[in-house]
């Protein structure tokens, strides 16, 4: 997690002084419900509660005791007690560690997705509104990268909504995945704490009993939340390609804003690249590169190992935060996004018909021809095309093999650019729902 690529408000989820007053929160709900069964006195609770509340956690201090304990959470629960008093010995009733570091991972892994889902409705929001405003923009269609058949960029901006689409419901369904509590105390029994106390913090910090833990909640859970990072971050970056690939200069149907003052190159004044969308590129591999580690934190030792906690140190905010800025350039890109409807025209036409060789090939099947021989047909025409640069529709028209079976006046009508848009409407009513 470094500053160029971290935005305030997920990088302080993160933040030392966030994730101790998490786990002072856990502690006193803790203390609270114990309180309410009668394990510890209610006024210990309320003393905890309140001093702690009013407290500022010195960061510094709880490293210094750590510095000496070689524990973290121990030397968090010494601080503590320097603060609360003798009411410090009701704390930690019952609990272990990984009770108050799993819980409150669980609450800034939700944070975090309640930020990127945000995120996420900004892109859709960009996406919705340039999609809608070149619906009808012809472009032409690439497999290979080489000419295809047309489309709109409306199309293609709606295929990006509706991956991102997924994206929301993946990141949704991994937050609710990752909301889980436990305080089942040392190897998962409640041996030593009611579960009822487990319930109670639950509620209180928005997440949902762990049904059964060792003494760590499940990391099958994790790995699934770091997967969908990865998908997403995936999606980002195919989103981003794409730009990259129109940016060039032999293409140039759009580009990336470029401001005033804005410089391309220490070397060439001229130049005007796409340095975000590549950016993006690279961030995408270091967010999937986090999905590996955290997959691999499943397999703890027994009932519990702390082979997943360096891990996650670093996963944690730096995939969160690392996507979240992603997402919100990409939002930024999209929405300045300069996209050359002539160019694209231009493109478009730049293989002389070549586009409707299909339609081409079905007339001719359709007038009773073999699709071997109306393939043979086709290309030998469209090869002319492609190698001499004739006009794919003069030349059709000058084969009699072709015209004998499909006259020149339906030949011109098979190169009407609008039949490949009548289903538009169809597609963007499937994407975005009715008007």
């Amino acid at each position: 997690m470094i500053p160029r690529y971290s935005r305030p408000q997920m990088a302080s989820i993160w933040a030392p002084e966030t994730r101790f007053r998490i786990w002072f929160e856990i502690e006193a709900h803790a203390a609270a419900a114990m309180a309410e069964i009668g394990t510890i006195p209610k006024e210990a609770a309320a003393i905890i509660w309140e001093k702690g509340s009013k407290a500022t956690f010195d960061v510094a201090r709880i490293d210094e005791i750590e510095a000496e304990t070689k524990h973290d959470v121990i030397a968090f629960l010494t601080h503590l007690a320097e603060i609360v008093g003798p009411e410090a010995r009701f704390v930690h009733q019952g609990l272990t560690s990984s009770d108050v570091l799993d819980t409150c991972l669980a609450v800034q892994l939700v944070r975090a997705a309640d930020l990127l889902i945000a995120d996420i409705d900004n892109v859709l929001a960009a996406l919705r509104k340039r999609a809608f405003e070149h619906k009808t923009t012809p472009t032409i269609g690439r497999s290979h990268g080489i000419h295809a058949e047309p489309t709109t960029f409306g199309v293609k901006l709606a295929h990006a909504y509706a991956e991102f689409a997924r994206s929301r419901a993946r990141m949704v369904a991994a937050r609710k995945e990752v909301a889980t509590c436990a305080l089942s105390g040392a190897v998962g029994t409640f041996a030593n704490i009611d579960p009822r106390v487990e319930v109670y913090v639950a509620e209180k910090m928005g997440l949902v009993p762990e049904p059964v833990s060792t003494q760590v909640i499940p990391r099958d859970r994790h790995a699934m939340y770091f997967a969908t990072l990865g998908v997403i971050a995936s999606s980002v970056e195919r989103l981003a390609t794409e730009i990259r690939h129109l940016q060039r200069t032999e293409v140039l149907e759009a580009e990336e804003f470029f401001s005033a003052g804005q410089k391309g190159s220490s070397a060439m004044p001229h130049k005007r690249n796409p340095v975000l969308s590549e950016n993006l590129t690279g961030l995408a591999r270091m967010v999937r590169a986090y999905a590996l580690p955290a997959m691999e934190n499943v397999a703890l030792w027994h009932e519990r190992d702390i082979s997943h906690s360096s891990v996650e140190r670093m996963i944690g905010p730096d995939a969160t935060v690392t996507l979240d800025f992603a997402l919100a350039r990409l939002t930024g890109i999209i929405e300045k996004l300069v996209i050359y409807p002539d160019a694209m025209q231009r493109n478009l036409d730049k293989l002389g018909g070549l586009h409707n060789s299909q339609r081409v090939l079905l007339a001719l099947t359709q007038a009773g021809v073999s699709r071997e021989d109306a393939y043979r047909l086709v290309q030998r025409n469209a090869m002319k095309t492609w190698s001499e640069g004739k006009d794919f529709l003069t030349e059709l028209k000058a084969d009699k093999e072709v015209t004998a079976k499909v006259p020149a006046t339906e030949l011109e009508e098979l190169f009407d650019l609008g039949y490949h848009f009548k289903s538009v409407d169809t597609i963007f009513e499937r994407v975005f729902g009715k008007a």
